[in-house]
């Protein structure tokens, strides 16, 4: 997707556990991955649900994870002050910002309205030209079916062009995800 090197991938994920322990497990293979290629983690900075998952699976590798959260967050999402690569921020606008800042591209994993909502407004910089950046949606055991449906239908109904429906990969596997990066493990 893009020919820069990737040092550092923004992860936008769910602050739960799901549904399926599939979730959890994609989420540690990828935090891990991340840290194993030398590759940095760029997270919502919450320690719960698959966003804890593959952050705790970076350190636990031995990599760098880079937390984001607003003030509002803290206590709801398990932000832990204090730790040396968390960044406490005022609003989600500043924390969308700065995650955009620090990465180099951007994974989706399953979640929830957040993670929808972060998700298309990435996109939509991407496809306002704000970036360029690799944006790669992993569709663990078919979680992001509709998905895929919702931006087919769009493309027939003729809101979404098929140039736009090119500016984001949707892949089945985490390994699929760091090999369209270039991220070897």
């Amino acid at each position: 997707m893009s020919e820069r090197a990737v040092r550092a991938v923004c992860l936008f994920c769910g602050a739960r556990d799901g549904a399926r322990p599939e979730y959890v497990r994609a989420a540690q293979e990828f935090g891990a991955g991340l840290a194993e290629a030398g590759v940095n983690l760029v997270f919502g900075g919450g320690s719960i649900g698959i966003m804890g998952a593959a952050s705790r699976a970076a350190k636990a590798a031995n990599g760098r994870a880079i937390g984001v959260i607003p003030k509002s967050l803290l206590e709801r999402e398990g932000g832990r002050p204090g730790e040396p690569d968390l960044h406490v921020v005022d609003t989600m606008h500043e924390r969308k910002a700065l995650m955009h800042e620090l990465s180099d591209a951007f994974v989706v994993l399953p979640g929830g309205l957040g993670t929808y909502e972060e998700f298309f407004e990435i996109l939509t910089w991407r496809q306002l030209g704000i970036h360029d950046k690799p944006i790669v949606v992993v569709d663990i055991d078919g979680y992001f079916g509709p998905l895929r449906d919702l931006v087919a239908h769009g493309v027939t109904e003729g809101f979404i062009s098929e140039e736009d429906h090119e500016l984001c990969r949707i892949v089945d596997s985490v390994d699929e995800a760091l090999a369209v990066l270039g991220i070897a493990r």
